[in-house]
């Protein structure tokens, strides 16, 4: 391990050096899927689902062996992706629903500053395609909030990949324009995204572009051509495994076009490409999380334990791996240094860039999980996790007892050992109030 971790170290210093010389600052690709499992791709081990290009990703580059998402559904995942904060401190503990009202969960805070605000003045033009899910209405829409273009989906989910509408409603934009394209939306979100690089390649600046699909949120909509082909290799699979694996193969043809146009348009080694997940899969849709507890909506590893890939050529060792407690918030500041921009004091991200370079790991860290939602199930309650080096504290439901694990001896969370461990228990309870009262100062609804 040492001597991959020096050679690693060699090939980024030498490589960034070249980079340095020539005087040209990297671009950044942030590639989201929307509640993709951890086992949902064929890298990870998984026989019924065919990924080159996400493969491509993680042999190709450096693979985050415990990659967090900040929360285990969306709108709370891409705050912290955009502001590097825990979620409830910019306004955003749950799902933000505008266009229903009585079931929205979060308003992104005006105060909050995004990452295409701080690199702006870096030189960067920063454009995001595909699914935002941070408000449908303004301040709060993409090029309000410091993104120089939009092409996308303003809402939470589709009914419909082929129509786009949410509730009747169309969310479909360019920058502030609605627009109604035709076509499935992972085929317009690919599209989109490669004529965005093809725009900037031109200019020879640096660019960040945050890629996020909506596959393979359901419904589950892949292509007929696509159903078909994972039908006929995959006779024996259910029929609900059967549609999300095809949604997912399609998406996975998508990044692959994305990458192509990366090398074509001679990009690939100036572009640092990261591509996770927002939450884990659904389970009753039946998606691979891995042996993990749990899936989407709950804050079981299932969860939270997401992708996480990086691919610089050049800069990062190919099939390279680390350890590194990682969460999604930490591609902020990740992306300032790599703009050379100051990292804000106020965030709670920490950089990856020592894990790309094979240095060695970084210290055990705390990590705070947050979702807020409505219904019966949870009354406009919060549900939250905290994990402080082995141990995890998991309130899994706002009616239920709190339960405490420790991962390193029970990582499928199979054993609460919160009644054998109560100082351990108020220990971390101790730690997680702190993190509520912290949020608690940020409003999650739209002030007047």
């Amino acid at each position: 391990m040492q001597v991959l971790r020096i050679l690693t170290l060699g090939w980024f210093v030498a490589c960034c050096g070249m980079a340095a010389a020539a005087d040209r600052k990297p671009n950044v690709l942030v590639i989201l899927a929307d509640d993709l499992g951890l086992g949902d791709f064929s890298e990870f081990g998984t026989a019924d689902v065919r990924t080159p290009n996400i493969d491509r990703l993680a042999k190709e580059g450096m693979t985050f062996e415990n990659f967090y998402a900040n929360s285990c559904v969306c709108s709370p995942t891409r705050a912290s992706l955009l502001t590097g904060c825990y979620p409830d401190r910019v306004g955003v503990p749950g799902v933000i629903r505008e266009e229903t009202p009585p079931d929205s969960w979060g308003h992104l805070a005006r105060e909050a500053v995004l990452l295409p605000q701080l690199l702006k003045p870096a030189g960067y033009h920063s454009g995001i395609v595909g699914k935002w899910h941070l408000g449908i209405a303004s301040p709060n829409t993409p090029t309000e909030r410091g993104f120089d273009s939009f092409t996308g989906f303003l809402g939470d989910m589709m009914d419909d990949y082929e129509t786009h509408l949410r509730h009747g409603q169309n969310f479909m934009r360019r920058n502030l324009e609605v627009i109604d394209p035709k076509g499935h939306a992972t085929d317009l979100f690919t599209t989109w995204a490669c004529e965005y690089l093809e725009e900037r390649a031109p200019s020879g600046s640096p660019f960040f572009l945050y890629l996020a699909y909506n596959a393979p949120h359901d419904p589950i909509q892949p292509p007929a051509e696509w159903l078909a082909k994972v039908k006929a290799r995959e006779p024996g699979m259910s029929e609900a495994r059967t549609g999300l694996v095809a949604l997912i193969e399609h998406m996975d043809a998508g990044i692959g076009k994305v990458l192509d146009t990366l090398d074509r348009l001679q990009l690939a080694e100036h572009t640092m490409v990261l591509f996770t997940s927002d939450n884990g899969g659904l389970l009753k849709l039946g998606a691979n999380n891995g042996p993990w507890r749990g899936g989407k909506t709950q804050m079981y590893e299932g969860g939270l334990r997401v992708p996480g890939l990086v691919r610089w050529p050049g800069r990062v060792a190919p099939g390279s791996r680390t350890k590194r407690t990682t969460l999604t918030m930490d591609i902020f500041p990740t992306a300032c240094e790599l703009a050379g921009v100051p990292v804000p004091e106020t965030i709670d991200g920490v950089s990856v860039l020592p894990a790309l370079r094979g240095e060695s790991e970084s210290e055990p860290r705390q990590s705070y999980f947050v979702r807020r939602e409505g219904g019966v199930l949870y009354g406009g309650k919060t549900i939250e996790a905290l994990i402080s080096g082995d141990w995890k504290l998991v309130l899994n439901s706002p009616f239920a007892p709190m339960e405490l694990f420790h991962l390193g001896d029970d990582p499928k969370e199979t054993t609460d050992l919160s009644k054998q461990n109560p100082e351990k228990l108020r220990e971390l309870s101790a730690m997680l109030r702190a993190h509520i009262q912290r949020g608690g100062a940020v409003p999650w609804q739209k002030q007047p």
